[in-house]
């Protein structure tokens, strides 16, 4: 089962992604489907699929080629400059569910989700909501003195910053905090908080902006003190199930 699923997976991987040019992308969202390089793709996958499968699974390989180009099709009509990123997400979700499904038809493996539901499932659930969005929105409430007059003084400032960009990277940093104190990686952390300091104060320091410089270090510490908090809070409790 998992050596099929492997090589299903690499075929996906070198049809979609290492044997798939940027023109011919191009020319698909261009053209629809009346571009050559549609079917060129599609061929792509089909040898791909027969090499790794060494021309066994012939069934598998017809039914995902052809699900494969109704998925690609369906993609092609609907995208525009809004959706073409949830739209390539629900694509490959859509390839793996294929792939998946193959496999299991191949080799029909247990499915049991009654472990979503166990205490210690639950547990791990509620601490990564916390780490990602409910410890921004404290974050925020904590730094809402600061907010205005850090904003008043950066619109003097070169450039701008992406739509969102602290929030993604708070909610990253978060996660990898709480993932190296689950696996016990302490001195990770220390090298994460390292590398943000090279990247964000070196920055700072140039701008000569004092109560920038204060407020980011006072987010970080926040960003870092929570998750690592919640690592070890939640350390604790899973042990003691």
């Amino acid at each position: 089962m998992t050596l099929l699923a492997l090589k299903l997976l690499l075929a996906h991987f070198i049809g979609d992604f290492v044997l798939q040019p940027a023109h011919w992308v191009a020319d698909k969202l261009q053209k629809k489907g009346r571009s050559k390089y549609l079917y060129f793709h599609i061929g792509v996958h089909l040898l791909a699929l027969l090499l790794i499968l060494q021309f066994r699974y012939l069934g598998a390989v017809v039914c995902i080629v052809v699900t494969h180009l109704l998925i690609d099709l369906g993609k092609l009509y609907l995208t525009n400059q809004k959706n073409y990123r949830w739209l390539f997400v629900l694509d490959q979700v859509l390839h793996l569910l294929v792939i998946a499904s193959i496999v299991y038809w191949a080799h029909p493996f247990p499915i049991d989700l009654s472990g979503l539901w166990e205490e210690k499932s639950l547990l791990l659930a509620t601490f990564l909501v916390f780490v990602t969005f409910v410890s921004g929105i404290i974050m925020r409430m904590l730094l809402a003195p600061y907010i205005d007059e850090i904003a008043k003084e950066d619109e003097s400032g070169e450039g701008g910053s992406l739509k969102n960009a602290g929030t993604y990277i708070g909610m990253l940093e978060r996660l990898f905090v709480f993932g190296f104190i689950l696996i016990q990686q302490w001195a990770a952390i220390g090298l994460l908080i390292a590398a943000k300091s090279v990247f964000r104060f070196g920055d700072l320091n140039k701008g000569k902006n004092r109560k920038l410089t204060e407020y980011v270090l006072i987010g970080t510490l926040l960003s870092f003190g929570l998750a690592i908090l919640s690592g070890m809070l939640y350390t604790h409790l899973s042990e003691s199930m």
